[in-house]
């Protein structure tokens, strides 16, 4: 299957397509909000857990700090970086999301990725996961991204991204493309939209690709760490 392309039989109200019109991603978003943690859960092996953890380590938050939580959906990963201390914002541009993480107890905030609704040097660090594929425009949400951070603040995006040994890149494609979908049939309360997930990951670059486009934003250190072979990668970097 060509990831640029849109089967057309997947080409429902309950998914997006990969121009990622932001009414069409919400909208995808506010669908699967009801049952999104567990599937998320499901389809990854339980390994969405430690990629949190691993996020709120390469953060390295101090109690006080102030932390943007971007695309933070149900708030469970602002809960996981809360348990450092810090004062954690979960923001999300799907009211869906949000209110289906009504009951987590974190201040949440309805939030464009490409308009933040936040003062210049708001935050110590600010962190997306799994939310920068789904943006229409990476650079104008990363300058975003940068505007918001004070001087020397810290950027960890954690995102899916490219298995570094061919034969289990092999084998992961191929899960992405047949079984995942097939999975979410059993357990998402939106099913088509997890067909757009898997042609979303295979439209994005890889862990060099990512790099460049955080340095192309102005940001320096940028470095990043594998998890589970290369399914997920942690990027970091300084504002």
């Amino acid at each position: 299957m060509n990831p640029d392309r849109v089967n057309p039989e997947h080409a429902t109200a309950d998914r997006a397509s990969l121009d990622k019109d932001p009414a069409e991603v919400a909208a995808m978003f506010d669908g699967v909000a009801r049952r999104y943690d567990i599937t998320n859960t499901v389809l990854s092996f339980g390994r969405d857990r430690s990629w949190r953890k691993a996020t709120r380590k390469a953060l390295a938050l101090r109690p006080g700090d102030v932390v943007l939580d971007l695309a933070a959906g149900t708030a469970v990963s602002t809960v996981e970086l809360a348990t450092s201390g810090a004062h954690c914002i979960a923001a999300d541009f799907s009211l869906g999301m949000l209110k289906a993480g009504s009951r987590r107890r974190v201040p949440k905030v309805a939030a464009d990725a490409l308009a933040l609704p936040f003062a210049d040097e708001s935050f110590d660090a600010a962190t997306i996961s799994f939310g920068l594929r789904n943006v229409h425009d990476v650079p104008t949400a990363l300058a975003e991204l940068r505007r918001v951070l004070k001087p020397g603040g810290r950027l960890v995006i954690c995102e899916f991204s490219t298995p570094t040994f061919k034969p289990f890149r092999t084998v992961y494609m191929e899960y992405l493309m047949k079984a995942l979908p097939a999975v979410a049939t059993r357990v998402s309360s939106a099913p088509a939209a997890y067909v757009y997930l898997a042609e979303s990951i295979r439209a994005w670059p890889d862990q060099f690709g990512l790099g460049d486009l955080i340095r192309e934003a102005g940001f320096t250190s940028v470095r990043w760490d594998n998890r589970t072979g290369g399914i997920a990668a942690v990027h970091s970097a300084i504002r």
